[in-house]
C-alpha cells in the first residue's frame, strides 16, 4: 500500500511540475528567452521520463530524474539571484538569457498586472528596429513574477526529487527481495522423488 502511495504521489508532483515547466515555456517563448528555453525543454523531458520511470518501475529512469532535479534547483536559484541581481548579476547583461541574440527580456516586463506601457517618441537612444517604452503602474514588477515563477519550480522539486527517492528504494527493495533461484524453498517444494520402472514382484517358493 505505502508504494502504491508513493508512486501516486510522485505522479501527481510529476503532473504538477509538467503544467508549471508548460506555462513557463510559453512565456518564455514570448520574451525570446532562449537560455529558459532550452532548460525549460530539458526539464519536460526529464520529467516525462520521471513518470514513465514511476508507471513502468525503472529505478534508472527515476534515478535520473533525481539527478536532475537537483540541476533544476541550481538552475532556478540563479534566476532568482539574476532577477534580484544579487552580487555582480545584472540583468542588463542580456546575452545571459537571451544568448545576446535579441534585445527581448521577460514576458512579464510589459504584461505584468497593471501595468502601463507608454512608448517613447523619436528616442535617439533606440537600436534599429526597436522602441524605447516605459513602464508604469505595475501592481507587482516581473522580477518578483519571475522570482514566484522559480520558487514555485524549487518547491515542486524539492518533493519531487524526495518522493523519488522514496519510491526507488521502494522499487530496489521489492527486486532484492525476489530470488528466482531460491524463492520456492520457503514453501517446502521438494523435487519428485525418481521413481524406478521396474516393479517388485513377490516370489513364491
Amino acid at each position: 500500500m505505502g508504494k502504491c502511495d508513493g508512486r501516486c504521489t510522485l505522479l501527481v508532483i510529476c503532473s504538477l511540475q509538467l503544467v508549471a515547466a508548460l506555462q513557463r515555456q510559453v512565456f518564455d517563448f514570448l520574451g525570446y528567452q532562449w537560455a529558459p528555453i532550452l532548460a525549460n525543454f530539458l526539464h519536460i523531458m526529464a520529467v516525462i521520463l520521471g513518470m514513465f520511470g514511476t508507471v513502468q518501475f525503472r529505478f534508472r529512469y527515476l534515478i535520473f530524474y533525481a539527478v536532475w532535479l537537483v540541476l533544476w534547483v541550481g538552475w532556478n536559484a540563479f534566476i532568482i539571484c539574476f532577477y534580484l541581481e544579487v552580487g555582480n548579476l545584472s540583468q542588463e547583461r542580456d546575452f545571459l538569457m537571451t544568448f545576446n541574440t535579441s534585445l527581448h527580456r521577460s514576458w512579464w516586463m510589459e504584461h505584468g498586472p497593471g501595468c502601463l506601457v507608454t512608448p517613447v517618441r523619436d528616442s535617439l537612444i533606440a537600436p534599429d528596429g526597436h522602441h524605447v517604452i516605459t513602464v508604469s503602474s505595475c501592481l507587482l514588477d516581473y522580477q518578483y513574477i519571475e522570482v514566484l515563477s522559480s520558487a514555485v519550480q524549487i518547491l515542486l522539486a524539492l518533493f519531487g526529487f524526495v518522493y523519488a527517492c522514496y519510491v526507488s528504494k521502494v522499487f530496489q527493495d521489492d527486486e532484492d527481495s525476489f530470488d528466482f533461484i531460491g524463492g520456492f524453498d520457503s514453501y517446502g517444494y521438494q523435487p519428485p522423488q525418481k521413481s524406478s520402472h521396474l516393479q517388485l514382484q513377490p516370489l513364491y517358493t
